[in-house]
């Protein structure tokens, strides 16, 4: 029932102030197709670790992060599997609405933003200054902003200086499988979230949740027979589905409107997801506190109150699963 609402000319009013305001930001936000269908823009930086430009080494790279981003959550998760902490470090950056985006607190090589650390980096560069970055301390110059591209790298050209060189997460007989899933899981899930949250039009998000629960519902009847996407062996496919599934039930189902159903719903997606989360070295690179605090206090368009939910209880991840069972 609505009561004590104000005068119909003040609400109209307010309504067309708000949704030109919104339609504003959201084309700064999220860019769109006309159809309104978020379109994620393309990575800029896309150099390799191996080349005489950038030779494997230790202590020579650097990966900059924030957090709640799942993409470089990617990054992280590879670094702490094949045991790289100690050849490449992290600066963590936090998401700030006063910023545009990414900070840094306090201050790093003079700037405070990492709009400012791009530019200093490479003053003519006018694109989207995202995480993760994978960055030359020696040359001063960004290597990679391109997570897909990063974990693959640290993955396989820093070998001789990880802790775990033996772990291949994307081992040849397998990379038919690992480039499939990962091919679809991009485009209905990892970003598909995405496409719900940042929708424009009814029908951008209706086509966009409609393919996201269905790559969901075939993921949870794939998972029933064996423990990881590509069989008995992580690989890079679950490197990628991992973010994506952490972080949706304590914020895509709520704040995407993601929420014909919860992972938790998903007899086997839950299972397979508290299995990951309890596979060593990834539990430590989670902070879901964190996750729930950027989104939904820094995507203004779409939370303007900035209240951040409470979260389910993370306790739960570590409910046994048994999955080992499967092959």
């Amino acid at each position: 029932m609505l009561l004590a609402l104000p005068a119909q000319p003040i609400i109209q009013t307010g309504q067309w102030v708000w949704q030109t305001l919104w339609q504003i930001m959201m084309s700064q936000l999220a860019p769109s197709k006309p159809t309104g269908d978020y379109q994620r823009p393309d990575s800029t930086f896309l150099d390799a670790i191996g080349t005489e430009q950038y030779p494997a080494a230790t202590g020579r790279y650097r990966l900059y992060v924030g957090l709640s981003c799942p993409w470089a959550h990617r990054t992280l998760l590879v670094r702490s599997l094949k045991g790289l902490e100690k050849t490449v470090d992290v600066v963590v950056l936090r998401a700030s609405v006063a910023a545009g985006g990414w900070a840094f607190d306090p201050a790093h090589e003079g700037c405070t933003t990492l709009a400012q650390f791009y530019r200093h980096a490479h003053p003519n560069y006018r694109g989207r200054t995202t995480v993760p970055v994978l960055w030359d301390k020696q040359t001063g110059a960004i290597v990679n902003n391109e997570s897909a591209e990063i974990i693959k790298l640290l993955n396989s050209t820093l070998n001789e200086f990880a802790e775990n060189p033996n772990l291949d997460l994307s081992p040849e007989a397998l990379r038919p499988d690992i480039d499939r899933w990962n091919d679809e899981i991009y485009t209905t899930l990892n970003n598909g979230v995405y496409r719900c949250g940042f929708a424009q039009s009814q029908a951008a998000y209706n086509e966009a949740v409609t393919t996201l629960f269905a790559t969901l519902n075939k993921l949870d009847i794939h998972l029933a027979q064996q423990r990881y996407l590509c069989g008995a062996q992580l690989t890079l496919a679950d490197v990628r589905l991992f973010p994506t599934l952490i972080r949706f039930d304590a914020v895509y189902h709520g704040l995407f409107r993601c929420d014909r159903r919860r992972i938790v719903d998903y007899p086997n997606l839950w299972g397979y997801l508290r299995d990951l989360y309890q596979h060593p070295g990834i539990a430590q690179t989670c902070d879901l506190a964190q996750m729930r605090q950027d989104y939904y206090q820094t995507l203004f368009p779409i939370n303007p109150g900035g209240i951040v939910p409470i979260g389910p209880d993370l306790a739960t991840l570590q409910q046994p699963t048994e999955r080992d069972r499967l092959v």
